[in-house]
């Protein structure tokens, strides 16, 4: 089966009106009501650097997970903000963003690859003595837009050390939306060689609204299984020059996926009341 997640979060973390704590749980509800896999549905990260995701505990805390089965996925940058995560037994998973830019790792982080590793590496030990899950975003997974090195052998450096203190699922993120199809079939056929150690492979794509079929294509195609989307393509990537760049919409996810008679958990009737709801939320906010 194809696993989906939905990103709520990704959605609506680059939108400088602040949505209305009960407004965003509202949607969050009807988003949990669908039964996607996973709701990346906030993040613990310093309100300076992302004020929308301020009240995501509040939010947590409003939300009714006896009507679902989804799993919910919240991001963490540093130790801090894993163990405030850590604190609430609603959260499923941690999600860290770990680059293979250096320059992104710090602009992003405040610390280079190696001390953000060493971070990773304690939250993941946390997060085993809490029996949670850590998955990590491999941000600049399809390309480097700061005129560092790229290459598949970078990719796979880092992908063997992630696995080797034990993270299991990796997301490759098309952070600075500098991948093309050809890419993005190169990288998931080169890390498909290790999905027999029992590491998953997920894609947090970005791309404009005529790519999006291309990429998801050329990434199923290669053996990926997991997919991030949002609905209506919301939010992406706040670095990329096009404005038409983001998320992939998870309306045309879906389309793609039921054309190859795959099987994904999804309430559709629920989906389609949430994706009325988010066309009305975001023409309020954006």
């Amino acid at each position: 089966m194809v696993s989906l997640v939905e990103c709520p979060r990704d959605a609506m973390q680059g939108i400088k009106t602040l949505i209305p704590t009960h407004v965003k749980i509202a949607y969050l509800q009807q988003l949990l009501s669908c039964n996607f896999d996973y709701l990346d549905f906030g993040s613990f990260v310093s309100p300076k650097a992302v004020p929308q995701m301020a009240d995501t505990k509040q939010v947590l805390e409003g939300l009714d997970r006896s009507v679902s089965t989804t799993r919910l996925l919240a991001i963490v940058a540093n130790y801090q903000g894993a163990q405030n995560a850590l604190e609430s037994q609603s959260i499923d998973i941690l999600g860290f963003p770990f680059s293979l830019s250096e320059i992104f790792q710090m602009r992003n982080t405040h610390s280079s690859r190696e001390e953000a590793f060493a971070v990773l590496e304690r939250i993941h030990n946390a997060c085993q003595r809490k029996s949670k899950e850590l998955v990590v975003y491999v941000s600049m997974g399809f390309g480097n837009p700061y005129g560092e090195v790229w290459s598949l052998e970078v990719l796979m450096h880092w992908v063997e050390r992630l696995a080797a203190i034990g993270i299991r699922t990796l997301s490759l993120s098309d952070t600075a939306a500098s991948a093309n199809a050809e890419r993005i079939r190169q990288v998931f056929s080169t890390v498909s060689e290790l999905s027999g150690e029992g590491l998953v492979f997920g894609a947090h794509l970005h791309a404009r609204p005529d790519q999006w079929k291309d990429h998801v294509e050329a990434a199923y195609r290669a053996g990926c299984r997991r997919f991030d989307g949002a609905i209506q393509g919301f939010g992406g990537c706040p670095m990329a020059t096009d404005g038409l760049v983001g998320n992939i919409p998870t309306e045309k996810l879906i389309s793609f996926l039921t054309a190859q008679k795959e099987e994904f958990n999804l309430n559709h009737a629920s989906f389609e009341v949430a994706y009325n709801h988010a066309k009305r939320l975001f023409s309020a906010y954006l």
